[in-house]
């Protein structure tokens, strides 16, 4: 669900200090538009919020989550956003979430 590799690399990258602001930012930016996926569905804006939450979700190692948005992206860009479960695809961000926000912890430690 996590990859903790690429959370160990981008701390490593960005260091612990710029690291522990990144992560509050990230999943503010990624709530906001989950948000309006949950409450203000909008088909023609779809594969764009698609394509923002698989980019995100990369970059601090959400990687189931982000398997789920890039093809939810595709989906949207093929002209069938009614396919795209979005249910389920924000049901995996929160999912990751505890598991990220549980690991972090035992990942600084390391």
């Amino acid at each position: 669900m996590i990859d903790w590799q690429r959370v160990t690399t981008l701390r490593d990258e960005i260091g612990a200090e710029d690291f522990e602001e990144v992560v509050p930012m990230f999943l503010e930016e990624v709530a906001e538009v989950t948000d309006q996926l949950r409450d203000q569905p909008d088909a023609s804006k779809l594969e764009e919020q698609m394509h923002f939450l698989k980019g995100s979700a990369l970059n601090l190692g959400f990687a189931d989550f982000s398997s789920m948005c890039h093809a939810g992206e595709a989906q949207a860009a093929a002209g069938k956003p009614a396919q795209v479960n979005v249910p389920e695809i924000l049901a995996c961000f929160e999912a990751s979430k505890e598991v990220f926000l549980d690991g972090l912890p035992k990942m600084a430690a390391t």
